[in-house]
């Protein structure tokens, strides 16, 4: 059967089979190092007395889905939910995994926590490389393109801000002049 199945998938491919290191490395149980876990027919009740490893203690707080009963026997405690990302995390933690606003909720805390480490940053006094923390380098090295276009996006979405602020101080400080001029004709 195993000849009959190379045979077959040999007459689609266009290199033989045979020639490829590991080829059929699975085809083998006896030779299979997974092959005991996935056959449960040989099972002795492994699940049955599987002992859980011992609870990791936490000195912060841990978000868990409403999906499972406890949290798990290990987690990671590197970034505890903080600030605004932290609340909206909390908040997507209410719904399912399978609920599309669990995860765009996530995303967005995610994206918030960003700008909040570089608030942090800027608070402590440290002025954060965001081009290198962002792969500057890298993308100039292996996608020089992609580099120019986001730097001239950036460009032209910055001088734009710049424009519209500028021109929007300039509005405002008109405004009022017409308004100061308007009172000294009325009082004339």
């Amino acid at each position: 059967m195993l000849e009959e199945r190379t045979r077959i998938a040999a007459a689609g491919a266009l290199i033989d089979p045979s020639t490829v290191t590991g080829w059929g490395v699975d085809a083998n149980p006896e030779n299979d190092p997974t092959y005991p876990h996935r056959d449960r027919a040989q099972d002795e009740g492994l699940a049955l007395n599987w002992q859980r490893p011992p609870q990791q203690t936490s000195e912060v707080e841990i978000l868990q889905s409403i999906e499972h009963i406890r949290t798990p026997a290990v987690f990671g405690t590197s970034t505890p939910p903080r600030g605004l990302s932290g609340m909206i995390r909390r908040l997507a933690f209410r719904w399912s995994e399978s609920n599309w606003l669990h995860w765009l909720m996530l995303m967005g805390a995610d994206r918030i926590d960003v700008v909040e480490g570089v608030v942090q940053d800027l608070g402590r006094g440290k002025i954060p490389n965001v081009p290198a923390e962002m792969g500057a380098r890298a993308e100039w090295r292996h996608n020089k393109k992609g580099f120019v276009t986001k730097a001239a996006v950036t460009g032209v979405v910055l001088a734009g801000a710049i424009a519209f602020f500028a021109t929007r101080g300039k509005r405002q400080d008109e405004t009022e002049a017409d308004k100061e001029g308007a009172g000294d004709q009325r009082l004339g």
